[in-house]
């Protein structure tokens, strides 16, 4: 069942009909009335004796609560529902193990720069530093991984602080912030009602570029014979993806995303050379290494997408447009910065453009690199399922706007490669943090963010999915309707890829002498189960996963020997792509 099927049937929070929302009358009441004038309508957390104050307020609230298997599944969750609706997601979390149990869905929020935000309960205010019973610094732990954290002093100003700390999530960069709430501050009594959610006053993106940078970038890109276009996830986040593909095809400039940035551009576009990187597409990467000019738009450069700095795109003037300053030539040099908007930003330049770039030959080289290298696979009758074939098979099956989850690892890779993606906020995954276990509580957080004509798969490896199997639970209980593919190679396969290439084959702790039977897991947590080992099972497998209505999980038994490919070695040029381990 998705959120909104069950929202049906309550009474509309998004009315400004007072009734609906919660009467002011302590700190938690407050803090819940925040989150109503805010719009939210769905958080994911666990219970706990310092955060329970705010849980009893929420119990006289509209807003839906998913309890968590554990709080790092909680804090995921929250962090796809926002990639997915476009806004903050909500976590909740007591005080101690479970404000720490965050920690890593926060870190992980605030390197993909998803909003978030995280509420946590703290000891008493004035037991605050005796290490009392399950006292953690939060404000303290968290600070280098939020884009701002807030310690509620006060009731009268926890639900105008709470307000403030929803919107800055959203607001010019995304991110996570937090709120840590001492429990006599929860407690305390007070009838002053919180205001709209918005920002602090210091909080002042610019949005709109400066005219001479926008200038000077669109003379750049005019006299440009090899121009490329990078899509970062900013693309994204902007909701720019109608402005960006407008101006790739009217200006027929070839595009080239980051793994944040699928979907900023269909994927089955010709102008499109999908994503580039470590394990991008061999034409991507060629399109980097030879552009003269990268318009570079909402990326933060990092060293999975340049590989070696001082040989990513090496014959480029590079234009980049970011929101954030702090970003502009942090990694990769910026000829010509524009400081703003990605969406307005790019619009500007357009209309300073008084040509296009003149370059048939290179779009023509561009079309020839993609046959050379061609992102197929061998599956030969006589050795064990490929995962690529997996996931080429799930894709035909689901429909185009199906959202896509994953953990991390090689099935990540294969996921990003081999799911064709023709929207944006329909591949949901952990980019900058690399976190595995993020795929099954992401597909929680997505299915009850997405329209219930919505499909939402996760894909995961063996390994992922046993680091936060538990949110199975979750999946059955609120009887949400994911399928989850496995693609088992019964170890955790990059670490095995990199230990054969770099590490002269020693294996170790990369894989698993024995692994549970994850269709009888399933079954046993009251979803569906399938095991696959052929590839003629797969269709009817995967048939019969989609039609049921709840969680399955299907268990395909792949190649173990399989790699990934393409692979750009650590710190190499992203031109000298290997597409076999000798090459590397």
């Amino acid at each position: 069942m998705s959120e909104r099927t069950a929202a049906s049937t309550e009474p509309d929070t998004s009315s400004d009909d007072e009734s609906t929302k919660t009467e002011v009358t302590s700190g938690a009441t407050a803090v819940v009335r925040a989150l109503e004038n805010a719009g939210v309508e769905t958080a994911f957390g666990v219970q706990g004796g310092a955060i329970m104050p705010i849980y009893d307020a929420l119990y006289h609230s509209d807003i839906r609560h998913v309890t968590m298997a554990h709080e790092q599944g909680a804090a995921h969750a929250a962090d796809a529902y926002g990639v997915v609706r476009g806004d903050p997601g909500v976590c909740l979390a007591t005080s101690g193990p479970g404000a720490t149990n965050l920690v890593t869905g926060i870190a992980d929020a605030n390197m993909d720069s998803d909003a978030m935000l995280a509420l946590t309960g703290q000891v008493p205010s004035d037991m605050v530093g005796s290490d009392a019973f399950q006292e953690t610094d939060t404000t303290g732990v968290t600070a280098p991984i939020t884009k701002h954290n807030y310690f509620a002093s006060s009731p009268d100003t926890v639900g105008d602080t709470v307000g403030e700390a929803f919107a800055l999530a959203g607001t010019g960069r995304p991110g996570p912030t937090l709120v840590d709430l001492p429990k006599d501050t929860s407690l305390s009594e007070t009838d002053r009602e919180p205001g709209e959610a918005k920002p602090p006053e210091t909080c002042r993106p610019r949005l709109d570029p400066d005219e001479a940078e926008v200038e000077a970038a669109a003379r750049a890109i005019e006299r440009a014979e090899k121009p490329v276009l990078l899509f970062g996830g900013g693309v994204v986040k902007a909701n720019a993806t109608a402005v960006a593909r407008q101006f790739a095809t009217e200006h027929q400039i070839p595009v080239v995303t980051t793994m944040p940035g699928i979907g900023t551009m269909p994927e089955d576009d010709e102008l499109c050379l999908s994503w580039a990187g470590m394990h991008g597409t061999g034409y991507a990467n060629m399109a980097i290494t030879h552009t003269d000019c990268l318009i570079a738009v909402g990326t933060r450069f990092d060293d999975r997408l340049t590989g070696g700095i001082d040989t990513f795109a090496p014959e480029a003037e590079v234009v980049h447009i970011d929101i954030d300053p702090a970003e502009i030539s942090k990694n990769i040099h910026a000829d010509y910065p524009v400081v703003g908007d990605a969406g307005r930003a790019l619009e500007a330049i357009d209309a300073a453009m008084e040509h296009s770039p003149e370059a048939p030959e290179w779009r023509e080289q561009c079309l020839t690199w993609k046959d050379e290298y061609p992102m197929d696979y061998a599956a030969p009758d006589n050795e064990p399922l490929k995962p690529q074939f997996v996931v080429e098979a799930l894709d035909e099956a689901t429909p185009d706007e199906t959202i896509v989850t994953s953990g991390v690892g090689q099935h990540q890779m294969w996921a990003a490669q081999y799911w064709t993606f023709r929207e944006p906020r329909r591949w949901v995954s952990s980019h900058g943090l690399g976190t595995m276990g993020y795929g099954l509580p992401a597909a929680i957080g997505a299915r009850l963010a997405a329209d219930d004509d919505e499909t939402v798969v996760c894909v995961d490896g063996d390994a992922s999915f046993l680091m936060t199997i538990q949110e199975l639970s979750v999946a059955v209980r609120e009887n949400l309707d994911i399928t989850i593919a496995i693609l088992n190679n019964q170890y955790i396969g990059m670490v095995r890829q990199w230990q054969d290439a770099f590490f002269e084959g020693r294996r170790m702790a990369a894989g698993y002498e024995w692994c549970p039977q994850f269709d009888k897991l399933a079954e046993a947590f009251g979803a569906r189960g399938w095991t696959v080992d052929s590839y003629e099972e797969v269709p009817d497998a995967i048939e019969e996963a989609l039609a049921y209505d709840g969680p399955s999980v299907i268990d395909f038994h792949v190649d173990p020997a399989e790699n990934v490919y393409p692979m750009v070695s650590s710190g190499a040029p992203n031109g000298k792509f290997a597409l076999s381990e000798d090459q590397l």
